[in-house]
């Protein structure tokens, strides 16, 4: 862990107080995957973007229920923030375990979902995606490891969600042919 505290660490010599303003926003689009959230229903309620809201909604479904409900409860790994005290937070002390970042793995469990459907869109979700991640590092609020956990189990989640809704359609299509034969 010594590694994790001295890159940590020295995030913290980056700071600016515009790179401040700029990291908590950041941090804001990811808190309870709200942005996610609200992505998926705008497009789930568009038939041109339905898929892709269903995707995201899925791999939001299947990353709560993964880093939420599973990991962090089983880890109970302590955040950086808990550990080390003497750093002055710029967010809220965050109240749930560490282990994964849950908004790292939101954020790439949608941005996999859009990038499966709509690769250019998908690019820009990604360096959003990065973006909130870095800033959980930055915010001192979770680990580097945390995060990989995240950007691993959330690329997963989104391929996930895709592989189900192939596999929704395809039965819907067979047994729509079936009921046509008969």
């Amino acid at each position: 862990m010594s590694w994790e505290f001295t890159l940590l660490d020295a995030l913290q010599c980056i700071h600016t107080p515009v790179l401040d303003k700029l990291m908590v926003g950041v941090t804001f689009l990811g808190d309870a995957g709200w942005f996610w959230i609200a992505l998926g229903v705008l497009l789930l309620v568009t038939k041109k973007y339905r898929k892709t809201g269903i995707l995201i909604l899925t791999a939001l479904c299947f990353s709560a229920l993964f880093a939420n409900l599973m990991l962090k409860p089983l880890v109970a790994r302590e955040r950086p923030c808990w550990i080390n005290e003497s750093v002055h937070l710029l967010v809220a002390m965050p109240k749930d375990y560490s282990f994964p970042s849950g908004h790292t793995q939101a954020s790439f469990a949608s941005a996999t979902a859009i990038f499966h459907v709509n690769k250019k869109a998908g690019v820009c979700a990604f360096i959003l995606a990065v973006l909130i991640a870095f800033s959980r590092l930055y915010l001192y609020v979770h680990f580097p490891t945390d995060v990989l956990a995240g950007i691993g189990i959330g690329v997963i989640c989104g391929l996930l969600a895709g592989v189900v809704y192939q596999e929704v359609l395809k039965r819907k299509i067979k047994t729509k042919t079936e009921k046509e034969r008969k």
